[in-house]
């Protein structure tokens, strides 16, 4: 796994340009754009789609009496939620959400959901609109917001912050992705690596994609698109 650094030097081998010493410890106009371009790209990959090397699963145990969750007490590295995987994980039921502002207000004023059990995301907060009275065990996968990893403790991190991070994200993808902005910020012509980096992002996301999310509950008879039942019993 090679470091930021060491990726944007080999984009300078390609560019036949001089190779940055440094993204950070220097005042060179060329090496800074380089640290540029480098930020631009991560961050522009970390938005394209679910990346597998992203996906983690958070687990939020609910408070009697408690509706509202902030995400960050949960998992304090979320980007986005991955729509139907979110589960009530002792009981192996589906939590419906996130729902939209007109399903919100009806089923709060208008529509008497019974035991359904929905939430929407809003303000980086979990919202319920209703929860049983005794606590339970929720599951759900999310996208991180990590980007690239410290190269001697390989802690996660949302941003490049030294010359030796490592990049989440494929190495051969990200050369790509440097080097036609390298050229775009440079007034060359980059239209032949735009469309290679372009090509290698869909052929690259596509072989790593999940088809479909498995349900936990594989035994339902039941479709679960039609909500929660929340059992009387009491979940421990």
């Amino acid at each position: 796994m090679k470091s930021i650094l060491s990726i944007c030097q080999e984009v300078a081998d390609m560019a036949a340009v001089k190779r940055p010493e440094s993204l950070f410890a220097t005042n060179s106009m060329s090496d800074n754009i380089f640290l540029s371009v480098a930020k631009s790209t991560l961050d522009s990959l970390l938005r394209y789609g679910d990346w597998p090397e992203l996906i983690k699963e958070a687990v939020l145990q609910t408070d009697p009496g408690r509706k509202n969750y902030s995400v960050e007490e949960i998992c304090y590295d979320f980007y986005s939620m991955l729509p139907n995987t979110i589960y009530i994980k002792d009981i192996h039921e589906k939590v419906i959400g996130s729902i939209d502002p007109q399903t919100w207000m009806k089923s709060k004023y208008f529509c008497d959901d019974g035991d359904l059990l929905k939430f929407k995301l809003q303000n980086n907060q979990l919202k319920f609109l209703n929860l049983p009275d005794y606590p339970v065990k929720i599951v759900f996968q999310y996208r991180s917001n990590s980007i690239c990893l410290r190269a001697k403790t390989m802690e996660e991190r949302s941003s490049i912050q030294s010359d030796d991070d490592i990049p989440i994200f494929d190495e051969y993808l990200v050369k790509l992705g440097i080097l036609w902005r390298w050229l775009k910020r440079s007034g060359l012509d980059y239209a032949e690596e735009y469309a290679e980096y372009e090509a290698e992002l869909k052929k690259k996301f596509s072989a790593q994609s999940i088809s479909q999310d498995i349900p936990l509950d594989c035994y339902c008879l039941e479709p679960l698109d039609k909500g929660v039942r929340i059992n009387v019993k009491v979940i421990h």
